[in-house]
């Protein structure tokens, strides 16, 4: 049951974040807007991209090699925790996607963690 759970939330956050990814390397709009509010360079909108897609595939990885999983989960979840301070830097208080996805990978991180016992 613990695997199930590990396997859908894993796989969900996994595609949510490859479209994150997918979303900064782009270049779309929404991604654009939300740079200039937070007052970070678009120039970083790649470089954040190809991290959000290392951490996606990280998190697949994992169901192979736990620690490749286990080390994705840590840095999405440091990743995100800073999405969250970027928004509160300035400010700015649409934090659901920011908190949503630090949520997801907290939770892949935990649960990974849990089914295959992996510090």
């Amino acid at each position: 049951m613990l695997f199930a759970l590990y396997a859908v939330v894993t796989v969900l956050a996994a595609i949510v974040l490859a479209y994150g990814a997918y979303l900064d390397l782009a270049g779309h709009p929404s991604i654009a807007e939300e740079a200039d509010r937070l007052s970070v360079p678009r120039s970083w909108m790649a470089p954040l991209g190809v991290c959000l897609g290392a951490g996606s595939l990280g998190l697949l990885a994992g169901f192979a090699v736990p620690v490749l999983g286990t080390a994705a989960g840590v840095g999405l979840v440091l990743f995100f925790v800073g999405a969250v301070g970027a928004h509160l830097r300035v400010g700015d208080r649409q934090l659901g996607g920011a908190l949503g996805a630090l949520a997801m990978s907290a939770a892949a991180l935990a649960l990974g963690v849990a089914v295959h016992r992996v510090a």
